[in-house]
């Protein structure tokens, strides 16, 4: 985590009461990412998400965005920079950073922390423990992009319950209604069905391939008519008039 953020407090609210609020418009105060891997992941996942939810109005997805949620103004505690999270029941609209007191009180209800040797002790201790007794997000995952290891859980009665993996070692987000899984090396979304959710460029490749498809079955479909006209022909019937 970088140096805590300077609050501009010609920007700040001040209650009835007096309490010295922090603007709502504060930036995000995430360090840079670790490797080209940890960004990749991130970006897919949200780039991913965000096609598969297109249609959707009430939810918020980021990465490497600070949560502050601190109903005091103190610059050096309380704020939180998850690698990828997700609000429900939100307005969709970009945002510099998530301030949970002008967010309705609201904490992300799925956290995706993306391994790393500098994070990993971090990611599986105090973070986890602040998702569970403070932000109460009820889906928690963190993933390895070098070493693979993936695991989950959900908040059973205040405590982190681990997820039971498929066979095929996916774990289930109640939160988004989609499982989680190691594909090719990344982290990816699945539907119910197995059905791997595509990314904006897999999706356009499959809408091209749908559509050389078509045009290959109706240049078929036409040969075949040819193939009967020709044929029709040479018995000396014309199709024309059949």
């Amino acid at each position: 985590m970088s140096e805590p953020a300077i609050v501009d407090r010609s920007k700040s609210e001040i209650t009835a009461d007096g309490i010295l609020f922090p603007p709502s418009d504060l930036l995000s105060d995430e360090p840079p990412l670790e490797s080209d891997l940890h960004r990749d992941q991130i970006e897919l996942l949200i780039r991913t998400l965000k096609l598969w939810w297109q249609e959707r109005q009430d939810f918020y997805a980021s990465g490497n965005l600070t949560i502050y949620y601190s109903p005091r103004q103190k610059k050096s505690e309380e704020f939180r920079g998850p690698d990828f999270f997700v609000v429900l029941g939100t307005e969709k609209r970009d945002r510099n950073s998530w301030i949970v007191w002008h967010e309705d009180g609201k904490y992300p209800n799925v956290i995706v922390e993306i391994l790393s040797d500098s994070t990993a002790a971090v990611d599986r201790g105090l973070k986890k423990q602040i998702y569970q007794d403070t932000f109460r997000t009820p889906d928690y995952f963190w993933f390895d992009p070098v070493t693979f290891e993936f695991q989950g859980f959900h908040l059973v009665e205040g405590r982190y319950q681990s997820i039971t993996p498929t066979p095929a070692g996916k774990l289930w987000s109640q939160q988004l209604e989609l499982y989680l899984g190691v594909y090719e090396g990344k982290l990816r979304y699945f539907t119910t069905d197995n059905q791997l959710i595509p990314t904006p460029e897999e999706k356009a490749q499959q809408e091209q391939s749908r559509a050389q498809q078509a045009e290959t079955r109706a240049q078929q479909a036409q040969a075949e008519v040819n193939r009967l006209r020709e044929i029709l022909l040479a018995q000396g019937i014309d199709p024309d008039h059949i």
